[in-house]
């Protein structure tokens, strides 16, 4: 016993001098000092094995916690996506299973009785829900390698700005800071505060007091309220047609306002037609419903709801939204100061990559390898201006209003880059105005055709979204060149039932980022050829055919040309 805990001693440490035991007594009765020295040998030998067998356990420490380190980051990471992919989920959940009480708290005060009435009345009654839910750039940006990305753009920024600035001072000898492009293109803005102050404030107060008149002529006797419905609704539509569609535009048109100014009416014009129609589009059924329950007194939305409506970043009326507690001004202001940046990030990408190709090339009769040229060289700008006007307006301009007005639901777009379909990738590049499109064109031709003619119903959304966008551009660009009309109702319809939702994949990935840069740069390319062929071969009289008939087919720049 005394032995085998003497020998597991030495094992375990250096032996001590000086120190006998009763068997080293024996051994030195019995064998006198040659054992000795064996033993001590022995003792070095063991000592020597200690140590090998320590920095052999410390190796084997460190490789274990090297392995533990990287087990611990390979379980947060599987953690993190487990807890966002349960979270999504019990966020779809809650907005189906608890439709009821959300659209009770953040819709209008309905009664079951009156709201099973809605429902017999349109069918498609339950629309959009609104929740309370950040932007999912705001929450992507938390994470340091998507911020680097983020980085990588305004390093871009600062490049071009430099090269801006090397090339005008190497061309000029100095310094310069005029803008000019800027200038040019956000032109007589007295004129467009004008025009849009007189639009906001007639649908600020015509569609309200329509409405508002109807709605008291509903208690009057069925004829009466009959043919009231029919003046009221007459005077609407002219209102629409001639008032909010006809007057803006002849505004734009007869003073030739500049792109930029022309973009900010034409588009307010059609921010606002879509949003009186979803306030008149939510309110009527809910009048008729009261009428049918024989109540005398409907409920009317009070103006400060319209007005809110009006300025809230949502194309989906509503009597109530979930709102915030506080408004983050530094908040606002970081996204109006981006929105800043985008625009001269756009100047600098027109200035540097767009103008001098279209300048310095002469515009020939149509080449089909300088056309090709062309569509390539304008890849790289046109997926610039894509992602500058997604983040700049989607993110940056609706979450500073949002944040402004305390709008809770900030899900303006979904996460369109990771589609693998045309259909996934329509319907989450752009959620605002694809919420009204679904409720308003789709489900409404539906509940008209009784669920049948669902391809008809499709074929609608993409042909009115399509004569709207080409209308923008037609207007804003002062020609028609349907170049944007064609990609959509060609290759974006038939990518939309051929890159369908069953497409999974990579590579379904990379072929509609392939497909969406080719778009891109054939839109750059032929609008700027379009756009400079006017400014080299203008018509000495122009007409409404002039308008019409594309000039960049015929048009052959003259070799001393101004440039």
């Amino acid at each position: 016993m005394e032995n085998g805990g003497e020998s597991l001693l030495r094992s375990r440490s250096r032996p001590v001098p000086n120190m006998s035991t009763s068997s080293d007594l024996d051994s030195s009765q019995e064998g006198g000092s040659g054992p000795r020295r064996q033993q001590g040998n022995g003792d070095c030998h063991t000592a020597s094995n200690g140590r090998v067998e320590a920095e052999h356990v410390i190796s084997k420490k460190v490789q274990l916690k090297r392995k533990a380190e990287s087990l611990k980051s390979d379980l947060m990471c599987q953690f993190e996506n487990h807890i966002a992919d349960f979270m999504d989920g019990l966020i779809e959940e809650s907005m189906i299973l608890e439709a009821a009480p959300v659209s009770a708290v953040f819709s209008s005060s309905l009664s079951d009785k009156e709201r099973g009435k809605l429902r017999h009345l349109h069918p498609h009654s339950q629309g959009k829900q609104f929740i309370s839910r950040r932007s999912l750039l705001d929450e992507l940006f938390e994470v340091n390698h998507i911020r680097t990305i983020y980085h990588m753009f305004i390093a871009a920024l600062i490049l071009f700005i430099l090269s801006t600035f090397v090339v005008d001072f190497i061309d000029e000898g100095r310094l310069v800071l005029d803008f000019d492009l800027l200038v040019y293109a956000f032109g007589q803005l007295p004129l467009v505060v004008c025009t849009w102050m007189c639009m906001f404030l007639s649908v600020l107060l015509v569609p309200y007091n329509l409405f508002h008149l109807w709605c008291q002529s509903q208690s009057s006797s069925h004829g009466k309220s009959r043919l009231c419905s029919w003046l009221f609704g007459s005077v609407y539509l002219i209102y629409q047609t001639l008032g909010l569609g006809f007057l803006p535009t002849y505004v734009v048109v007869t003073n030739s306002f500049p792109p930029a100014s022309c973009f900010i009416i034409i588009l307010e014009q059609v921010r606002l037609m879509m949003k009186t129609h979803s306030f008149i589009r939510e309110n009527v059924p809910r009048v008729l419903t009261w009428k049918k329950d024989k109540n005398p007194a409907p409920v009317v939305p009070q103006l400060s709801q319209y007005l809110y409506f009006l300025f809230a970043p949502t194309l989906i009326y509503r009597d109530k939204y979930p709102r915030n507690p506080v408004i983050r001004w530094s908040y606002v202001a970081t996204k109006l100061l981006q929105v800043l940046g985008c625009l001269f990030y756009t100047y600098y990408v027109f200035v540097r990559l767009c103008i001098p190709q279209f300048r310095s090339n002469s515009l020939h009769l149509f080449d089909l390898r300088a056309m090709v040229l062309c569509v390539f060289n304008s890849i790289l700008p046109g997926v610039l201006v894509l992602l500058l006007g997604f983040f700049a307006f989607l993110h940056c301009w609706l979450n500073a209003f949002a944040e402004m007005l305390r709008f809770a639901d900030r899900m303006f777009y979904k996460d369109w880059w990771n589609s693998t379909s045309y259909a996934n990738y329509y319907r989450t590049w752009n959620v605002v105005v694809h919420d009204w499109l679904f409720y308003y064109v789709y489900r409404d031709f539906l509940w008209m055709s009784q669920k049948h003619f669902r391809t008809v119903a499709l074929l609608c959304v993409f042909t009115l979204s399509a004569v709207v966008h080409e209308y923008i551009l037609a207007v804003c660009f002062g020609f028609f060149y349907p170049v944007l009309f064609c990609l959509f109702m060609c290759f974006g319809l038939m990518f939309n039932f051929i890159v369908h939702d069953q497409r999974k994949g990579p590579i379904w990935n990379i072929f509609m980022w392939t497909s969406i840069f080719l778009g891109q740069g054939v839109i750059i390319c032929l609008y700027s050829q379009e756009w400079y062929a006017r400014h080299y071969c203008p018509q000495k009289e122009s007409s409404f055919l002039d308008f019409l008939k594309p000039r960049s087919w015929s048009c052959q720049r003259p070799l001393m040309a101004d440039s």
